[in-house]
């Protein structure tokens, strides 16, 4: 027994990586449309794009002793601001170390006060450990072509 569709209903093919929407309209004309990004199979160049948005904030702060670690993403979300892929990875990896930036202020902060420098140094520690971890699995879900959303994010850029 075949279930008919209501009337406003849109059904979606997946025959092939384009997508075909067919839409009933309350004239009971239908309409097709087809969309790329339903169904888009990320090219090499994105997923490589999105892999350097989650590693280049690491790189650059390793080069930097933690003061560029924004620098990565930003240029990483400027130079691929068309590819969805790398625009979200850049975003989110900018996102994530602009928060850790100000809490690495913070920490640092409370080294310079004697009493605060038993907080400070465990919570460089501490962030230096979970930016490792969030940067890493952000790449190795890049590889698989898979969406990373990191935690702890001021949302600048999206």
């Amino acid at each position: 027994m075949r279930v008919a569709a209501p009337r406003n209903a849109v059904a979606i093919t997946r025959a092939s990586p384009v997508a075909s929407a067919v839409t009933c309209t309350a004239s009971g004309r239908t309409s097709t449309s087809t969309s790329a990004a339903v169904g888009r199979v990320p090219s090499a160049g994105s997923r490589i794009a999105a892999i350097l948005a989650h590693l280049s904030a690491p790189i650059a702060a390793l080069l930097s002793a933690g003061s560029l670690s924004l620098l990565g993403p930003l240029l990483v979300w400027l130079v691929m601001k068309r590819d969805p892929m790398a625009r979200r990875a850049a975003a989110g990896a900018f996102n994530f170390n602009l928060a850790f930036w100000l809490l690495y202020l913070v920490s640092w902060l409370l080294i310079f006060t004697v009493i605060g420098a038993v907080v400070g140094i465990p919570l460089i520690i501490v962030l230096f450990l979970v930016s490792a971890w969030c940067h890493i699995k952000g790449a190795i879900r890049a590889a698989n072509d898979e969406p990373y959303d990191y935690p702890f994010q001021i949302r600048v850029l999206s």
